[in-house]
C-alpha cells in the first residue's frame, strides 16, 4: 500500500508543480468548449465554486477504478514483489530483468525513498494551499 501511495503521491507533486507553472493540456476538457486551464489549480479544481462539474468529477473516479483493478494490477500472477505491474512484458536489453538482485533491490528502495518524500510534499502543497499566500517557486496559492 505505501509503495501505490507514493507513486501516487509522486504523480500529484508533479501535477502541482506542472499546472502552477502553467503548462496545461492543449484543447478542451468538454463539448461545452471549456479549456483545462480555464479551471483552477489544486484542491480548488474538484471542490469551490469554480470546481469541474460533478459528472467530471465521477468520470476521473471511475477512469482511476479502471486502472486500480484492470491495468494497475498483477494480472498474471507472476511480479517479483508487490506491486511489480510488468505481467510478462520484457523491456529489452535494458530492462528489470537484466538488473542483479543487488541492483534491484537498490532501485526498489529508491522509489520507495522518492514515494515517502512526494507523499510529504503533496500534503505540505495542499496544507499551503488552504493556508494561501505566496511560496518561492510555487507562486501564488
Amino acid at each position: 500500500v505505501e509503495l501505490k501511495h507514493g507513486r501516487i503521491a509522486m504523480l500529484a507533486f508533479l501535477g502541482q508543480i506542472t499546472t502552477r507553472a502553467g503548462f496545461h493540456l492543449a484543447g478542451d476538457i468538454d463539448n461545452a468548449g471549456h479549456s483545462f486551464d480555464s479551471y483552477p489549480n489544486g484542491l480548488a479544481a474538484l471542490f469551490g465554486p469554480n470546481a469541474i462539474p460533478t459528472n467530471g468529477l465521477w468520470q476521473i473516479i471511475f477512469f482511476i477504478g479502471f486502472l486500480e483493478l484492470g491495468v494497475m494490477s498483477d494480472l498474471t500472477g507472476t511480479g517479483e514483489f508487490l506491486g511489480d505491474f510488468r505481467n510478462g512484458v520484457v523491456h529489452g536489453d535494458k530492462g528489470w530483468d537484466n538488473y542483479t538482485d543487488e541492483q534491484k533491490l537498490k532501485k526498489r528502495a529508491i522509489e520507495l525513498n522518492n514515494g515517502r518524500a512526494a507523499m510529504m510534499g503533496i500534503l505540505g502543497l495542499m496544507m499551503h494551499e488552504q493556508i494561501g499566500g505566496s511560496f518561492p517557486i510555487i507562486g501564488q496559492m
